[in-house]
């Protein structure tokens, strides 16, 4: 191990591209969660929010929203969404700038009942 940091060192090597090379069992890694807005309704949205354990969701309005940054990938809301969520697939998240990782989506379901 001190080898290699000594060399690093010597060399002026600092860092390294992040990943180097793509893991292909990273795919069976939990994601975040992708919503269809089509799907959400205000209903459901307020219960995903109160299903969050890291609270990575809350509402704004008619948007939901998405804390990457604070999301677990426990999976809990693709419980509770019925159909409305489905893994993004992206477990890699590095950013050097954490407002990319707020995502909002639209509430655009409609309300059973006000059709």
């Amino acid at each position: 191990m001190a080898f290699w940091f000594y060399r690093g060192l010597r060399r002026g090597i600092a860092t390294t591209r992040y990943p180097k090379a793509f893991d292909a069992w990273a795919n069976a890694l939990p994601s975040a969660p992708a919503f269809h807005s089509d799907q959400l309704t205000l209903a459901l949205v307020d219960r995903l929010v109160g299903a969050c354990p890291s609270s990575a969701l809350s509402r704004s309005q008619r948007e939901l929203v998405i804390d990457l940054g604070r999301c677990t990938g426990c999976q809990h809301c693709l419980e509770v969404a019925q159909g409305a969520a489905r893994p993004s697939g992206v477990s890699l998240l590095a950013t050097g700038d954490r407002a990319t990782l707020v995502k909002r989506v639209p509430i655009r379901g409609v309300e059973e009942g006000f059709e």
